[in-house]
């Protein structure tokens, strides 16, 4: 499995002519990883947040919720394997635009609020994302106040 996915994610950085459905496919995995790992970065996960992760997915994709514990399964699956999170920080880099990126740091946000409480891992680890997809201090404090409420 993780060598297929490896295969992807090569074919991926080579091919600038792939297939939309592959490009589509690449950014949902991405996306969900991210928030797969905001999801268990302080070592507690809860209904809220598992909540919170699905909302978020609603909000950027069309996806069925078969399709969404799929993503997620995967998304675990590739956390489980990887050591850095640039393969995936990259492919958002390459796909969304200055909005999408905020809005991908207001969804780790949300995820992060779920449960009530903000855990120092947890913040540490948007600004890590935050700094990896090249959001500025502003619209990253920005986005945590929107959040926050």
């Amino acid at each position: 499995m993780l060598k297929a996915i490896k295969i992807f994610f090569e074919k991926l950085s080579e091919n600038p002519e792939q297939s939309e459905a592959d490009k589509q496919h690449a950014i949902h995995l991405a996306v969900s990883v991210l928030l797969v790992e905001m999801m268990r970065i302080d070592g507690h996960i809860n209904d809220a947040e598992k909540k919170a992760l699905k909302t978020s997915l609603d909000n950027k994709f069309d996806l069925s919720d078969l399709e969404k514990d799929d993503l997620m399964s995967l998304a675990n699956q590739e956390l489980d394997q990887s050591i850095d999170y640039y393969q995936f920080t990259s492919i958002i880099n390459q796909h969304f635009d200055r909005q999408k990126k905020i809005k991908m740091i207001e969804e780790l946000w949300r995820v992060a609020f779920a449960d009530g409480k903000l855990d120092a891992h947890e913040e540490h680890y948007i600004r890590k994302v935050n700094a990896l997809i090249h959001v500025s201090h502003k619209d990253f404090m920005s986005a945590k106040h929107r959040v926050r409420g």
